[in-house]
């Protein structure tokens, strides 16, 4: 799995390389290229360390949070668009929730009782490669598109646990408490709230009229940090962790652990934590697009 970004990636951009030869270029005319701009509605999931199974296809349908953005196209050639966005949503999870405490692969997650929500901004810029080319104007548009696409993004994030039942005083059931500065694993430093990510996936746009469109999409994000749910590595030596909300968060919110429990041993220094794959987490967005295109501004040849 860990290499369908990477194919995805370089099979759209080989189709755009494919679909702009010269000859294109010239045919399709400025002219014929316009610009359009969108806002967007999104539902927003994870992949990662607390879902119910910790591999790239294992999200819950429970932890959809909703989400919104903007966006700015500049169709180029037949088949070719770029496009700049920049969006916010939330992803959140729950091992309370995700895993299954009878399952021999789930209960140590269920048991490890950690709960999460993460606020995401996101800069991306994409190729938007169409599976029906138009060599016209936007007035002769076709109906009815599929595509798909591929680029880069950028993301700010900030992850926050959430209290449960039974912390120690000075928190508050039911809060959420900021965790990149805790460094609940024991970290020498806090790991980077900003980050990279590559974004793929596909959808299809419907020409609404004249000047809109309508495109529902989903589009994958593979990112390079294992810490949107502030979980990857292994349980931290107590004495890294000099404060009660560090204490609580690096491993005291564990439902049972110690001696007589079916979990002995269980937040030891150097236990895992996290999956042991080192995997890195991803997430996901779905959404409907609405997209005004604005009317090119066509320039008359003067004639002598």
């Amino acid at each position: 799995m860990k290499n369908i970004f990477t194919y995805s990636t370089a099979f759209v951009l080989g189709l755009a390389l494919l679909a702009t030869p010269e000859a294109d270029a010239q045919q399709f005319s400025k002219r014929k290229q316009y610009n359009s701009v969108g806002f967007s509605l999104n539902a927003m999931n994870y992949f990662g360390d607390i879902t119910p199974v910790t591999n790239f296809t294992s999200f819950r349908f429970g932890a959809t949070r909703a989400g919104a953005g903007i966006s700015y196209t500049r169709r180029f050639y037949p088949r070719v668009s770029g496009r700049l966005g920049l969006s916010y949503g939330r992803i959140s999870g729950d091992d309370e929730k995700a895993a299954d405490q009878n399952s021999p692969d789930a209960r140590y997650r269920y048991n490890r009782n950690f709960a999460f929500r993460n606020d995401i901004i996101e800069a991306s810029a994409v190729v938007i490669f169409d599976l029906i080319e138009n060599r016209n104007n936007y007035l002769k548009r076709p109906d009815f598109v599929p595509y798909v696409f591929a680029g880069v993004a950028g993301f700010y994030h900030s992850p926050e646990g959430l209290v449960r039942e039974g912390a120690p005083g000075g928190l508050s059931e039911g809060s959420y408490v900021p965790l990149v500065d805790l460094r609940t694993e024991g970290q020498a430093k806090a790991y980077s709230q900003t980050q990279f990510a590559i974004p793929f996936g596909g959808g299809v746009r419907y020409r609404v009229n004249r000047n809109f469109d309508a495109s529902l999409e989903i589009g994958w994000r593979k990112t390079f940090t294992d810490y949107l749910d502030d979980v990857g590595g292994t349980f931290a030596d107590p004495a890294k962790l000099t404060t009660p909300v560090q204490q609580y968060f690096g491993g005291g919110i564990t439902k049972l652990q110690g001696p007589g429990t079916p979990y002995p041993g269980f937040t030891n220094p150097g236990e895992a934590r996290g999956d042991k794959g080192g995997k890195t987490d991803w997430y996901i967005v779905t959404g409907v697009t609405l997209s005004y295109i604005l009317t090119p501004r066509i320039k008359n040849p003067k004639f002598r």
